[in-house]
């Protein structure tokens, strides 16, 4: 079954939980934790709020499957409720893994998302998922209408690429054991939620090498 089926049949589950297009109480509930962290990046106004509300869908998945896969154009951005997500690329057989993401990131390939260009990169669910997801004709709409969202999109698209520039000067100023020492201090749920061999491509390394490193430490 497609990723697009799939959220035609969420979205059609929505629909039946809700009375005169209003969200019914326990999927308000849910929604309700997508809104307090978007107002951690910027604070909305009553009615961007009641629009967001309406553009969202939520996707449940599980693991192993896919949002994207390389060579298709990325329509959704999602929040992810629960669950882990991890991106990677194929180079030469081989599956790179380049950002995990968790509860409460926004998930997406950005570059294709937002160039419309088809995608490099691949998107794989390490956990069952919670996600909502929003296409890309609503957000621009919403993005034309509310500058508030206009803003917090904007933060949002700003710590991502703040994180992606971390993570190119970790790769190419630290050490092998730099790095994981780094993921060990900042990042340890990673390394409890996510397979080594991931985490091994993640530092650049082989998955021998991440074991001598944690075996010596």
């Amino acid at each position: 079954m497609t990723l697009d089926i799939k959220l035609q049949i969420v979205a059609n589950l929505n629909r039946s939980h809700t009375k005169n297009g209003r969200l019914s109480s326990s999927n308000f509930i849910v929604l309700e934790k997508l809104i307090r962290h978007i107002k951690t990046y910027h604070s909305i106004s009553a009615e961007a709020q009641a629009a967001l509300e309406g553009c969202f869908e939520q996707v449940i998945l599980s693991q192993g499957e896919y949002l994207l896969t390389e060579g298709k154009i990325c329509r959704h951005l999602y929040f992810l409720e629960s669950g882990a997500v991890r991106g990677f690329y194929n180079l030469e057989g081989k599956e790179i893994t380049y950002w995990f993401g968790f509860e409460n990131d926004f998930v997406a390939s950005f570059h294709s998302f937002t160039t419309g260009q088809r995608a490099v990169d691949n998107i794989q669910l390490l956990e069952g998922s919670i996600l909502w997801s929003i296409n890309k004709d609503s957000l621009t709409k919403l993005l034309d209408q509310y500058h508030d969202i206009e803003r917090l999109v904007r933060i949002a698209y700003e710590k991502y690429y703040i994180r992606l520039e971390e993570r190119f000067v970790n790769s190419q100023f630290k050490t092998a054991t730099e790095r994981y020492e780094n993921l060990l201090q900042e990042n340890p749920h990673i390394l409890e939620r996510v397979p080594l061999s991931h985490v091994a491509t993640y530092l650049g390394i082989s998955q021998e090498t991440l074991s001598r490193i944690r075996g010596r430490l």
